[in-house]
């Protein structure tokens, strides 16, 4: 390389180095404004092995909750799981001679917003029909 063209490469460098140099500069991040009011939810997930059984226990949910004032969201049915199972009738000589067997989760989410203690209240006192799951969450809305 001759010295012209060293002088050349070095003088693009340091006009690319000032370059990023001055686009480096970060503004100045803005602070998020967070309201002192959040507003409350109660997640709540019911699972049972018959869809009438869940159905039923959604609909005492539901009464329960629009009996107290509270908005209810729902319910949402989620994706039934469904696991089988394969089992062989006998041993040894009829191996070919197998049973199935299925065991399907039904799913429903329901959402209540803003409750009120009432509505927690009455919840809790429900009489549900027996073989039924019910998960209660509160997750806070922004």
């Amino acid at each position: 390389m001759t010295a012209k063209a060293k002088a050349t490469s070095a003088k693009k460098e340091t006009a690319t180095k000032a370059v990023k140099k001055t686009s480096t500069k970060k503004a100045p991040l803005k602070e998020a404004k967070v309201s002192s009011t959040r507003k409350e939810t109660l997640k709540i997930s019911v699972k049972a092995f018959e869809h009438r059984v869940v159905d039923e226990a959604v609909k005492k949910i539901v009464g329960a909750a629009k009996d107290t004032g509270s908005q209810t969201v729902g319910p949402i049915p989620l994706p039934t799981k469904i696991e089988k199972f394969t089992l062989n009738r006998s041993t040894f000589v009829n191996k070919n001679a197998r049973e199935q067997f299925e065991i399907r989760r039904h799913r429903r989410l329901l959402l209540i917003n803003e409750p009120t203690p009432e509505t927690l209240e009455t919840l809790q006192k429900l009489n549900l029909p027996s073989g039924v799951g019910v998960d209660i969450a509160i997750v806070a809305a922004a």
